[in-house]
């Protein structure tokens, strides 16, 4: 085995990095802690480490002080927890005169592959001159799960498929600074590619076919491996038809109670208990998130109805039935998945009228963000409603502005209450600041 790492630590030395479409992503790491990148399958984390690993070269770090393994590869199958020191042994072996002498890059892809592996990363980290980047599937590393395993010693980001300007990026596209008219056109139509295609990074360029079909083989590898195969579930045929079913109604209310009720009419025995624990791993998964109501609290918050969206918008249209989900629920999935990049923490808003606001974001040291989500707001009547919405949401929380995001409408609207902003949805993607400026270690629940 230690002739074998030796190889592969040597091969990647002179393998070419396939570095893609720099991404708008930010991890700074911190000396003395491990950089964790978390997100679902194939949305670039692994080509988001060879851009790290490119960087380093170009800043003329040599490549023999890079130590990259990818662990899903199949001759470190039978690494263990209890021999993975054998890696450092490999290393050192072939560079003695690092030891202690010079700082060492670890990259450790998809590491959550061997179970109990982080007192490997924490012996390094405190042992070895070394700076320590890992990835993984989110259902296995979790942040929570990081800080309690290895003390405080990692600080986690999480990666999601391109966003809007990352789509724009990898079609050559410059989003930057005001926009001429003949580039908003440009970028205009580069939005109506980005709503049909969605934002993995391996179904750009594909016809529609492919695209369905790749999206389809992604949702089957996130419920076999990441939940079936992990948790040992006895009866994949109902984590499988939930799944279906919550993507069915992305954009929608669901409590677990109607969701056990759902299995239970299919011929499902699920208790409620694993219903619930089969929506955890769904957002454990980073594939499905969970929306809360806001409220003080948090007892009322957790036990009101949640909203449940899904990790990319095209992916809906690839997999779903197609009875339930209108373009007004994909919109709406669109304008969340772009606010989640940047905000670990959404929830919806319910005025004491009973009126609904789709999204409320409480940001640090500013005034909280309240967003609706409307096709379009040409019809009379759903102006009329999306607006009292919104205006009794500001009276209530004391705020002055707002949003409308729509799918290609643009205005400004004076209410008693302040200003409401009607945006397209390009611009509002747009308008976004660019994600992973922050590291997540134990969540913190700011209703305020």
């Amino acid at each position: 085995m230690l002739e074998m790492i030796k190889s592969i630590i040597l091969d990647f030395q002179e393998a070419h990095l396939d570095t893609g479409v720099p991404r708008r992503m930010h991890i700074e790491p911190i000396r003395g802690k491990a950089a964790v990148c978390i997100g679902v399958r194939r949305s670039g984390k692994s080509t988001y480490m060879y851009q790290r690993i490119q960087r380093l070269l170009d800043s003329g770090v040599p490549r023999q002080n890079i130590l990259y393994l990818n662990f899903f590869d199949d001759r470190l199958h039978t690494l263990r927890h209890e021999n993975l020191g054998i890696i450092a042994e490999a290393f050192y072996s072939l560079y003695p005169e690092k030891k202690n002498a010079e700082t060492v890059y670890c990259f450790f892809d998809e590491i959550q592959a061997v179970p109990g592996w982080e007192p490997f990363v924490d012996r390094m980290m405190r042992t070895e001159n070394c700076e320590v980047y890992l990835t993984g599937s989110s259902s296995r590393m979790l942040s929570r799960e990081i800080a309690t395993q290895m003390r405080g010693r990692a600080l986690s980001w999480e990666m999601f498929p391109f966003s809007f300007r990352e789509f724009l990026d990898s079609r050559g596209i410059d989003s930057e600074g005001p926009l001429s008219t003949k580039k908003r056109l440009i970028v205009q139509k580069a939005f109506e590619a980005y709503w049909e295609t969605g934002g993995f990074p391996e179904v750009l360029g594909l016809d529609q076919r492919l695209r369905v079909k790749t999206h389809q083989e992604y949702l089957n590898a996130i419920l076999f491996r990441d939940l079936v195969e992990r948790h040992d579930i006895a009866h994949p045929k109902a984590v499988s038809d939930l799944a279906y079913w919550m993507i069915d109604n992305t954009a929608s209310l669901y409590s677990v109670n109607r969701l056990t009720g759902y299995l239970k009419s299919l011929g499902h025995n699920a208790p409620r208990t694993a219903v619930s624990d089969y929506v955890e791993w769904f957002e454990d998964a980073c594939f499905l998130f969970s929306v809360r109501i806001y409220d003080a609290s948090l007892a009322r918050s957790n036990t009101n109805p949640k909203k449940v969206y899904c990790i990319d918008h095209a992916l809906v249209t690839s997999v779903a039935s197609g009875i339930l989900v209108n373009a007004g629920h994909l919109l709406e999935n669109l304008v969340f998945t772009a606010l989640r990049r940047v905000h670990p923490h959404i929830f919806y808003y319910k005025t004491k009228s009973g009126r609904e606001v789709d999204f409320i974001v409480p940001v640090r040291g500013r005034p909280k963000l309240l967003v609706q989500v409307c096709t379009s707001l040409t019809e009379p009547q759903t102006r009329k409603r999306e607006l009292a919405s919104l205006e009794d949401a500001m009276k209530e929380l004391g705020l002055k502005e707002a949003a409308i995001v729509t799918r290609n409408e643009d205005d400004r609207i004076e209410v008693d209450a302040g200003t409401i902003a009607v945006t397209p949805a390009w611009r509002f993607l747009l308008d976004m600041p660019d994600p992973g400026k922050q590291a997540f270690g134990h969540p913190v629940d700011p209703q305020e």
